[in-house]
């Protein structure tokens, strides 16, 4: 699929008017190469399974206490069901406020990541543009399916569209 989608657009490519330059690379093989990325994974990874390790631990808890619970359910007075049910719900809730804290969107991860692994996706950006530079008109990034890494901004026709459209800043 990656190779059709590759092929046509390099077709499109030469059939346009104006001949454009393409060029395409593998950012995961340029990023699996470089020592820093490879010690950011590995920060991260291990940051990451102490995390897990520390929800999954507090999950267990809950559910040792739902089982002793469940149990003793019979033996309990409404007023004990209530209130264990009450701790079990509120340790439950704190675990997955832990897992949304740790692993949840723009959570510890997340923030991980931007901190230690975009400088370094940085570093291979400005790497790629200085090598491209008015020798390519676009770059394409093979890592994940083909994606547009660079694009020349002179090709970008998006206020044209705008203008046909009526549309105005």
């Amino acid at each position: 699929m990656k190779t059709i989608v590759l092929s046509f657009l390099l077709l499109a490519a030469t059939v346009t008017t104006h001949a454009q330059r393409i060029c395409v690379i593998d950012s995961k093989y340029i990023l699996d190469k470089m020592v820093d990325y490879k010690d950011a994974q590995t920060r991260i990874d291990q940051m990451s399974k102490t995390w897990q390790t520390e929800i999954d631990t507090k999950m267990q808890e809950v559910d040792k206490m739902y089982k002793s619970y469940e149990a003793e359910r019979a033996m309990l007075s409404d007023d004990m069901r209530k209130k264990r049910e009450d701790e079990i719900v509120q340790k439950e809730k704190a675990a997955k406020d832990l897992q949304k804290q740790h692993f949840g969107y723009e959570g510890d991860l997340f923030k991980e990541r931007q901190k230690l692994v975009k400088p370094i996706q940085d570093k291979v950006y400005n790497a790629v543009q200085k090598m491209t530079q008015g020798k390519y008109d676009l770059v394409l990034d093979k890592a994940g399916g083909v994606t547009m890494f660079y694009a020349d901004p002179k090709l970008d026709k998006s206020e044209d569209v705008l203008k046909l459209l009526g549309i105005n800043k």
